[in-house]
């Protein structure tokens, strides 16, 4: 599998193609449509679905456009659904944890709520799509409405115990990089760490 890290618009977002020989999937596609569709066409690649981390408009903004001219829905959990303000038309809704074969990708969502209700992470091979649930060195806001900082915490514990060389690829680009790995992230992320440490307590 190939992953093409693309950061688009002005808020420092990362979307990302993941291919296996023509078929593809995008992760978290906003901003600017023209240009991943240029991507998809200088590539001579087959769109096979859409899926999103949460509902925040900066992860999915115009992202409607691409769905309607590929005829697909995109997958949400349902609790990022009145969030995302996607028309229902366009929505794959789900609840809780799902096992998915899309082509040659077999999808692991994770339900990772704390950014938001509907947060999630994606599990595919060897990487993990965090959306704004886990950061390098960080993890994503919890003041903000639908956010919940004891979910967070526990879904920082729940990443910690995947495999040590877990990829991780963030939704944001934040100090200049968007990946790192999960053994990483134990040692060295201090909100893991002492999410981590809280768990151990109980």
């Amino acid at each position: 599998m190939n992953i093409d890290v693309i950061n688009l618009g002005p808020m420092g977002n990362c979307t990302y193609l993941l291919t296996e020989g023509s078929d593809a999937v995008l992760i978290d596609p906003a901003w600017d449509m023209n240009y991943l569709e240029h991507i998809l066409s200088e590539k001579k690649l087959n769109l096979l679905a859409v899926f999103f981390t949460h509902g925040h408009f900066d992860h999915i903004k115009f992202s409607q456009d691409l769905l309607q001219k590929h005829h697909l829905q995109a997958f949400l959990e349902e609790n990022d659904l009145v969030l995302s303000g996607l028309e229902p038309q366009f929505v794959h809704s789900y609840q809780g944890e799902q096992h998915l074969q899309i082509g040659p990708f077999k999808v692991h969502i994770i339900p990772t709520p704390g950014h938001t209700a509907g947060g999630v992470c994606l599990h595919i091979g060897n990487a993990l799509f965090t959306g704004d649930t886990l950061f390098p060195g960080a993890c994503g806001r919890v003041d903000l409405p639908s956010s919940n900082p004891r979910q967070m915490r526990q879904s920082l514990v729940k990443l910690s115990k995947l495999p040590e060389d877990t990829q991780i690829f963030a939704g944001h680009a934040y100090g200049g990089k968007c990946s790192s790995t999960i053994g990483y992230e134990r040692l060295k992320n201090p909100f893991m760490r002492n999410a981590i440490r809280d768990e151990e307590r109980l």
